[in-house]
């Protein structure tokens, strides 16, 4: 039996949940048959578009855009303000249902999952017939409705769940791929950002299906690695696994929502090398190294991403969960600005654990890695003293140079 995937994601979630909540307490109007935003307030106009109805989307609307501009677009435009307490209850309860039918899923955010059916695929007639069932009962417990997405691998899933909205199942197995995805234009693919877009433009390719024939070599060097990865969600390609809660539960990470957006690569890894100091002074207060990491994005329309890797070794070094970090990033990033970071380490194991050695640990006269194993233990020394500096004078009694340049730059501009 192959792997079969779900992807789960909430119909307009936050709009759907706020309608759900008013209902129950005698609200005579469901916003979702009318023209309705969440985001901002109707007094001072600001924010931006959180969530939109299907109505308001005929006027133009789009998520992410400034409140201000989607009341241009509609006079008439209906607006509640966020309720994140609300949004919480709904998604843990929606959650704890798709546990009691598989404990294999893996939340991305607060209104999506995926879902490794292959484990209970015998108890229906069909993947279909499953997705059918779970997502009726959902609307039947809840009174929202969810999209899902079939296939064998989280990307064809996702790419499947955004097809005709609302209250759909969709399919798309790599024997349609062709047929399904191919013809649509190329920015409808995961992970093809503006930036991407308009170099793949450049290059005359308009749909998916040009991307997926085109020569990946090429790609890489107009895009670097993004360019052969897009390549691969073209062809379908994406081994990652669904990573249950069992398995994020034994990770400690952290991530920063920016003050403002940061739009460069240089931008990026400050921020980076900050969250990885903090991941890596926790895992040795824990005692323990990663064994694999993963970086978090959330850009500025409220859309995420991710990205993990199986390191080579368990580490807990602040400069190897850096440079793993920016690697991910790389990697992930679509030159779209970001609203927030972060990194997350998983598969954790005792800091004296005995590691596995590989030929190239071997102690080799005049050989480089023997230097760089020494390096390795200054490093770990290192990483020892400013912990401790840390816990007696405070967090910012050690700083890097490259955070002093950049509060001195911030200071130069005022």
């Amino acid at each position: 039996m192959r792997r079969i995937v779900f992807h789960i994601d909430v119909n307009s979630a936050y709009l759907s949940w706020t309608a759900v909540e008013q209902l129950k307490n005698g609200a005579e109007t469901d916003i979702r048959t009318i023209p309705a935003i969440i985001g901002g307030n109707q007094e001072s106009r600001h924010g931006v578009v959180l969530a939109k109805s299907l109505s308001a989307k005929k006027f133009g609307i789009r998520t992410g855009e400034p409140v201000v501009n989607a009341l241009r677009k509609c006079g008439s435009l209906h607006m509640e303000p966020p309720d994140h307490a609300l949004y919480h209850e709904y998604s843990s309860r929606l959650m704890e249902y798709l546990r009691s039918c598989t404990p294999d899923i893996e939340q991305v955010s607060v209104d999506e999952c995926y879902m490794d059916f292959t484990g209970i695929a015998g108890q229906y007639a069909s993947p279909v017939a499953g997705a059918l069932e779970i997502k009726n009962e959902i609307y039947r417990k809840f009174g929202f409705t969810v999209n899902i997405g079939i296939s064998t691998n989280k990307l064809l899933a996702k790419m499947a769940s955004d097809f005709e909205k609302p209250d759909k199942v969709h399919t798309l197995f790599p024997e349609e791929i062709k047929a399904k995805m191919w013809p649509m234009p190329v920015w409808e693919l995961y992970m093809a950002g503006h930036s991407s877009v308009e170099t793949l433009q450049k290059l005359e390719i308009r749909t998916i299906g040009n991307l997926a024939q085109a020569d990946p070599e090429i790609l890489e060097l107009h895009l670097k690695s993004h360019g052969r990865k897009l390549w691969e969600y073209a062809n379908g390609i994406d081994n990652s696994e669904v990573i249950t809660e069992k398995t994020e539960a034994k990770g400690i990470g952290n991530s920063t929502t920016l003050s403002k957006d940061v739009a460069t690569e240089e931008e990026a890894r400050k921020v980076l090398l900050g969250l990885a100091e903090s991941v890596g002074a926790r895992l040795r207060e824990a005692e323990q190294k990663a064994g694999m990491l993963s970086v978090e994005i959330k850009y500025y329309n409220f859309e995420t991403a991710s990205h993990q890797r199986q390191l080579t070794k368990p580490t807990n070094s602040d400069t190897d969960i850096y440079h793993t970090a920016v690697q991910l990033f790389r990697e992930l990033w679509t030159k779209v600005p970001i609203r927030l970071l972060g990194i997350r380490s998983s598969k954790l194991v005792k800091q004296d654990e005995p590691e596995q050695l590989t030929i190239f640990d071997l102690p080799v006269e005049h050989d480089r890695r023997k230097t760089d194993t020494g390096r390795g233990a200054k490093q770990k020394k290192l990483d020892k003293a400013l912990d401790e500096i840390k816990k007696k004078y405070g967090k910012d009694a050690v700083r890097r140079g490259r955070f002093l340049e950049a509060r001195e730059k911030d200071t130069d501009s005022l």
